[in-house]
């Protein structure tokens, strides 16, 4: 009898553990995150600063131990009439205004100066996506309305932190085995997954990944108006596992980052309500990857601190590499 309630006892254990097993919850996918409400972060009802949230002290200092020959690389280009951006609607122009006088002389060694007036849209050039940028359905990130935006500084790009962080390259151009990717031609997460470790790199929480098109060195002197209508770049899938990955910003040497024409033409910029709205992660556009590409590069120090204009959406910033 003792024998029985003991195997009795044994087998209602059993079934309560498996009971409890069964209702344990798998880990949540990149997909499964990105199904949810899209406007509900992680990070909380009133995060404005996205996957920013992932820099720390320590994401800080593991980038700085990168740096082992302290050779720099400027990633950003020139801002100017002539630099080829999206659209036809971005222009720039820039004046300089003479503050001297002929009868006036100030001091002895007789200063004069100079002051400048810019008109432009801060779109122009290498420059980071704020999350007020481009939202889905008149919200941006975090349910931030187009109301609210229109009618206050929300989400602008000053209060971006600075990156300073891990910062990783992933040469699609060598993976592909081409000088350039096509226009159109997009990359996900298997194409990402095979570069990565083609190149032996993890990408991890907190890092800044840039891609190497080619895109850049192909068409950006020859052929501007090709080089800013068109481009190869990342797909949905790619932007929805990027994301679940905890990186902090997805840039390329493109002026949009994803593949134009779009992988699906029903999902105009999908690429970019998926990575600035529905998870907070920046983007970064017009990025020259060339001088990392030619030298191999797959990990390194990344800076770069957006200029503090109060208001805007996109601002124009000179990226650095450090190895």
């Amino acid at each position: 009898m003792k024998t029985a309630k003991r195997l009795l006892v044994a087998m209602m254990l059993t079934m309560t553990s498996e009971g409890v097993v069964a209702q344990t919850p798998a880990p949540e996918s990149a997909e499964a995150s990105t199904a949810k409400p899209w406007h509900v972060s992680k990070y909380g009802p009133a995060d404005r600063i996205g996957a920013a949230n992932n820099l720390s002290p320590e994401t800080t200092r593991r980038a700085a131990r990168l740096v082992k020959t302290g050779k720099t690389y400027e990633l950003g280009v020139k801002t100017g009439p002539s630099t080829p951006a999206f659209g036809n609607s971005r222009t720039y122009t820039v004046e300089r205004l003479y503050n001297g006088d002929p009868t006036r002389h100030d001091g002895s060694d007789r200063v004069t100066a100079f002051d400048e007036r810019v008109t432009t849209s801060m779109g122009i050039g290498t420059q980071i996506d704020g999350l007020a940028h481009l939202g889905v359905d008149n919200h941006a990130y975090n349910g931030v309305t187009a109301e609210e935006l229109s009618k206050s500084f929300a989400l602008h790009t000053a209060d971006i932190p600075p990156f300073v962080t891990r910062g990783v390259l992933i040469d699609m151009a060598r993976h592909f085995e081409v000088e350039a990717l096509s226009a159109g031609q997009a990359f996900n997460e298997a194409e990402i997954k095979a570069a990565a470790a083609a190149q032996g790199v993890k990408i991890r929480k907190g890092d800044v990944v840039l891609f190497h098109t080619g895109w850049m060195g192909a068409k950006m002197a020859s052929a501007p108006d090709e080089f800013r209508s068109r481009q190869p770049g990342l797909g949905e899938g790619g932007a929805i596992y990027l994301a679940g990955l905890g990186v902090v910003a997805v840039g390329a040497d493109t002026v949009a980052l994803e593949a134009i024409p779009f992988e699906d033409p029903a999902k105009v910029f999908v690429v970019h309500q998926t990575l600035l709205a529905k998870t907070g992660v920046y983007i970064l556009e017009t990025v020259d990857t060339r001088e990392l590409a030619k030298d191999r590069a797959k990990e390194f120090m990344f800076v770069a601190a957006a200029p503090r204009f109060e208001g805007t959406v996109q601002i124009v910033v000179n990226p650095v590499a450090i190895r």
